[in-house]
């Protein structure tokens, strides 16, 4: 878990502020980051727990807000860097994937299969349709890698937003391993950084974890198929109630013993 380009690490945290899905649901999060503006206590760190792209009306003014935001943050006193961690889900690990569609074996169906998981969001805030994308992704490998470009320089061209997914971190863990923030799904059965791609897929494998996984306390999700709201296991809990779906945006705060302090919800 050394490894800073795959885990955040939160330094001596109080409290961790845990900032469910937001599938480019703007409106919401500017509400929700104007309630959190005024919780904030010294020793809390934010977690974007992914899915900050796809299947909302706004995906670019997600990011903007984003941004928006930490430089509000940073402005606090004894505010860091690395009080802030943005997780990858897999809306952003499809978004990925898609800039790289001509290296696909079955480039139309993986594109088919992305589009149906609400990628078509974030490919339309760049200026792409899935129309083009079909037609492209049968004409060859020259005319798809042609398509993918343009997408990636008309993100490239809307400021700090290539960087931001960029930063993006598989999961993010307190110093003292109590707490463990993950987006979608972890296997008990395997270490961290052995996870792959479960973070993002593997829901029904998170639903089974009923011992310490390691030695955290609890394990933090954001995304949940469900939408159950704020949930519950043994050792885990879930901050999702279906935004980018017709529910609302929630945050929630968590003390280092994985006890719910406070939610937010917009």
């Amino acid at each position: 878990m050394s490894n800073p380009q795959m885990f955040a690490k939160l330094q001596a945290s109080r409290r961790v502020w845990a900032v469910a899905s937001i599938h480019g649901e703007a409106a919401r999060l500017a509400r929700l980051h104007r309630q959190l503006a005024a919780r904030l206590e010294r020793g809390d760190r934010v977690v974007y727990l992914g899915n900050l792209l796809g299947r909302g009306g706004d995906v670019r003014g997600t990011l903007d807000e984003l941004i928006l935001f930490r430089r509000v943050l940073l402005s606090r006193p004894r505010c860091f860097v690395s009080d802030i961690a943005y997780l990858r889900g897999g809306q952003e690990e499809m978004w990925q994937k898609l800039l790289q569609l001509q290296f696909a074996t079955d480039p139309r169906g993986t594109l088919d299969w992305m589009l149906a998981q609400g990628v078509g969001a974030t490919l339309e805030a760049y200026g792409g349709r899935a129309a083009d994308g079909t037609r492209e992704a049968t004409a060859g490998a020259l005319a798809l890698t042609r398509w993918t470009s343009s997408l990636r320089e008309a993100m490239q061209r809307q400021p700090g937003h290539f960087q931001l997914i960029g930063a993006l971190r598989r999961a993010a863990y307190t110093d003292d391993r109590r707490l463990l923030l993950v987006n979608t799904g972890l296997d008990p059965t395997r270490p961290l950084e052995a996870q792959s791609d479960s973070f993002w897929w593997n829901s029904a494998a998170f639903n089974r974890i009923s011992e310490p996984y390691s030695s955290f306390q609890r394990v933090i999700r954001g995304y949940d198929p469900a939408h159950p709201g704020i949930a519950f296991g043994p050792q885990t809990a879930t901050v999702d109630a279906g935004c980018g779906f017709g529910g609302p945006l929630l945050a929630a705060c968590f003390d280092l013993s994985g006890e719910l302090v406070e939610t937010l919800e917009a």
